[in-house]
């Protein structure tokens, strides 16, 4: 299993930022757009757990790949959790957790993961996945700073 945890510091209250991470239509804005981020279902409700969410991406190659997320577990301004049920990995586990700090929120993202492929899913993470989960989280992070500005 891999694990990324990225922590980010926003100039937003608690309420601000689960207003707008909880909302799936907002994925889109804060995924690079190569990825080829298409919302096909989930994102016109409010979030809820056992909501599924269904969505096409072009990870690698320009290939669209099917990917279902369910949200498994909420706990309302503090986290949420979304799994893939489909998808191009064995195993992803994205936590996202909200805390209040001065003058803003610390947000928290765990993402474990694993490839499938057994193996030769394990050797070629290092070298084609882990970079791509990286670049992705940086993208986020980039974007976030242009939509709510840096914390100080």
């Amino acid at each position: 299993m891999h694990i990324l945890k990225r922590v980010t510091k926003l100039p937003i209250s608690v309420h601000e930022a689960w207003e707008f991470f909880s909302s799936p239509k907002n994925l889109q804005t804060i995924t690079p757009p190569y990825m080829g981020f298409i919302i096909k279902s989930g994102a016109d409700v409010a979030m809820y757990q056992g909501m599924l969410i269904r969505y096409t991406v072009t990870p690698l190659l320009g290939i669209p790949l099917d990917w279902v997320t369910e949200i498994t577990h909420v706990a309302d301004m503090k986290f949420f959790v979304d799994e893939q049920r489909v998808g191009p990995y064995a195993i992803w586990h994205h936590e996202h957790h909200f805390k209040a700090i001065p003058n803003g929120v610390e947000m928290t993202d765990i993402v474990s993961y694993k490839l499938p492929f057994g193996f030769i899913g394990t050797l070629l993470e290092p070298f084609i996945v882990k970079g791509k989960v990286e670049e992705i989280f940086n993208y986020r992070n980039k974007k976030m700073g242009e939509l709510f500005g840096e914390y100080k």
